[in-house]
């Protein structure tokens, strides 16, 4: 028997995971479009084998979907990444991406396209309830995935928006540590992917001035307004010192990906604008993402 001959560089493998119903097949076809060789509902004890296969294929780029259908399978599955990135005869950069979404979401979701969930119990008498203890029952399965992984929330995020942050986030992971800063609006809740969340809502509100109520943080008249105001400079002072404090911790506790969020009452002014500042302050320093949630479903009307 021949001795594997190891790729002259790592290949590059992208685990997709996390909860039924939250976008993987979206994620999966968004990486299929930028030439990753893609596998859907591979069972975890084929993994070692299958990049073995690949390799010798010389495939450089490769993607698997793996999830609770596979759910004998699951509990071992970290144990087998931790394997394959420590064998000198495989080299692989992993990236683990984890999809989540609330589970009034999920519901919804199920719902909509009259699909069974792969852990529904089938109860006759309530339908709802078993959708929801099955989606429950999938976050206790997941859980220690979760943890590993880099969790984008897909609640509240079109399809053609995943798709951008799936390329956008694996072009990110290069990096040793990637912050990643989202505004939000809290009343439509708090990401779930966020590792960091801070309120801005106590500072002053744009809003309630008439000629910037329309317009966004990304316009110059809200950036000019909210950089006069003392407290937005104390607040932006405050947040960098935190994370510039605590930032080389998250490297040294391995982390790559820490998003930060931050939220005020309707996601358009004081939360896009910190955000944005962040990103710029940061910059230098750390590999930076930008996600500004609600303005992507938001019409501007500005200039």
């Amino acid at each position: 028997m021949t001795t594997p001959i190891p790729p002259e560089t790592p290949t590059q493998l992208v685990l997709i995971t996390g909860m039924s119903g939250s976008g993987k097949s979206v994620a999966l076809t968004a990486l299929e479009d930028v030439g990753f060789y893609c596998v859907d509902n591979l069972p975890p004890e084929l993994l070692e084998s299958f990049i073995e296969l690949e390799q010798n294929q010389r495939a450089d780029k490769v993607a698997i979907a793996m999830d609770v259908r596979s759910a004998s399978s699951l509990p071992g599955l970290p144990r087998r990444l931790a394997r394959l990135q420590n064998d000198p005869d495989r080299p692989v950069n992993l990236t683990t991406v984890f999809l989540d979404a609330t589970t009034e979401t999920l519901v919804r979701r199920f719902s909509e396209t009259r699909r069974l969930h792969p852990l529904s119990l089938k109860m006759a008498n309530d339908q709802h309830r078993a959708l929801v203890d099955a989606i429950e029952h999938e976050r206790e399965l997941l859980a220690e995935l979760r943890e590993q992984a880099l969790v984008i929330d897909t609640s509240l995020i079109r399809p053609m928006r995943l798709r951008s942050q799936v390329k956008d986030m694996l072009g990110a992971t290069q990096a040793p540590l990637t912050l990643v800063f989202e505004s939000f609006a809290f009343k439509r809740g708090v990401p779930m992917d966020a590792d960091f969340v801070f309120d801005v809502r106590m500072l002053p509100n744009p809003h309630y001035e008439a000629e910037l109520k329309l317009l966004s943080g990304l316009d110059l008249p809200v950036a000019d307004y909210l950089a006069a105001q003392p407290e937005v400079v104390q607040m932006e002072q405050q947040l960098t010192d935190f994370l510039h404090h605590w930032m080389p911790q998250m490297l040294r506790d391995h982390r790559s990906y820490v998003t930060v969020a931050i939220g005020c009452t309707g996601g358009q002014h004081r939360s896009v604008y910190l955000v944005e500042r962040l990103a710029q302050a940061f910059r230098a320093e750390w590999s930076t993402r930008i996600r500004h949630r609600e303005l992507d479903n938001w019409p501007r009307t500005s200039p």
